[in-house]
């Protein structure tokens, strides 16, 4: 390939995945085309986008961004997952290599982070969904404290109204055992 091919390559790499900071890495070498087809085609319903490139035009285009730990570590042939939230593809990935397992996961970044982790620890990992829910309820649990507290306070203040009520009238407040 002439040098101004392969810049032509890393240039549309590049702008492809340009500000991604979230990728997996697998390799769908051992599948038949029938299977890659039906592999990509179970991803893409989920919003998934699996891409065969050039590992080394690949390095290229990802120095200096947040996927060049991810680019060190391309070795052979490599397909790149992206889209969605990294935490559930990469349990999609593992729910589908019972059903292609000739299917290799590799490794992947979350969040621009920079150490590499394997996609059976990604999916591991609590998806942002489910830690915005923990936030939520943590940040709700004290003021589910705090109306508890009210409704007895609301209660108490019912009593206290209908002991007035009943002076007002002119009636007896007996004690109750």
């Amino acid at each position: 390939m002439s040098k101004a091919v392969k810049e032509l390559l890393r240039k549309d790499i590049a702008v492809k995945y340009e500000g991604l900071e979230d990728m997996l890495v697998v390799n769908v070498h051992g599948l038949t085309g029938n299977e890659v087809n039906d592999f990509r085609g179970r991803l893409r319903k989920t919003g998934v986008e699996v891409h065969v490139v050039k590992n080394s035009a690949a390095r290229r285009a990802f120095e200096g961004t947040a996927l060049e730990p991810l680019a060190r570590s391309l070795k052979g042939p490599c397909a790149l997952v992206t889209g969605g939230s990294p935490v559930e593809t990469a349990k999609e990935l593992i729910l589908l290599v019972k059903e292609f397992p000739k299917l290799e996961l590799s490794n992947g970044l979350v969040d621009g982070e920079p150490e590499l982790l394997s996609i059976d620890e990604i999916s591991k990992r609590k998806s942002k969904a489910e830690l915005q829910g923990e936030v939520l309820t943590l940040f709700l649990s004290p003021g589910r404290r705090v109306a508890g507290q009210l409704k007895v306070g609301s209660k108490i203040a019912g009593a206290i109204k209908g002991l007035i009520e009943k002076l007002e009238k002119g009636e007896t407040i007996t004690k109750v055992a």
